[in-house]
């Protein structure tokens, strides 16, 4: 579990736009804004992200597996060498998020927007891709 509470990490980031590094495995950050953050190799692992705004936010490297981001906006965020294995991204909006070697085996990509996403040498295997729109995407 994160040892931030969610009022704690919101006074951070009032004060920090970078939490590199972080460790806020299991934390609730439901509906909570971290657009244009820096979260680059945080863990964030089994993180409810749910509705969240990580519009440009940098997660690279950063440890998703098994995190919540239904509905999140994550589009144009930097996710390279992401592990998001086994991650719910239903509905969630990545256009134009950068997921070139991203781990996303197994995730749940259930009517996300991969809209002009790069996916070089992204890891789909066994991700959930029913309804996704792939339109653009950079293989």
């Amino acid at each position: 579990m994160s040892p931030f509470t969610r009022e704690q990490l919101l006074e951070l980031l009032q004060s920090n736009t970078t939490l590199e590094g972080i460790d806020l495995s299991g934390a609730n950050l439901e509906a909570i804004n971290l657009g244009g953050v820096n979260l680059n190799h945080a863990n964030l692992w089994g993180a409810r992200l749910t509705g969240s705004h990580l519009e440009g936010a940098d997660l690279s490297g950063a440890n998703l597996h098994f995190a919540n981001l239904g509905r999140a906006d994550l589009s144009n965020a930097r996710l390279s060498e992401t592990d998001l294995s086994g991650a719910s991204l239903q509905d969630a909006n990545l256009s134009g998020a950068d997921l070139s070697n991203a781990d996303l085996r197994g995730a749940n990509l259930h009517h996300a927007n991969l809209t002009e996403a790069k996916l070089h040498h992204a890891s789909l295997r066994g991700a959930n891709l029913t309804g996704t729109s792939l339109k653009g995407v950079h293989l």
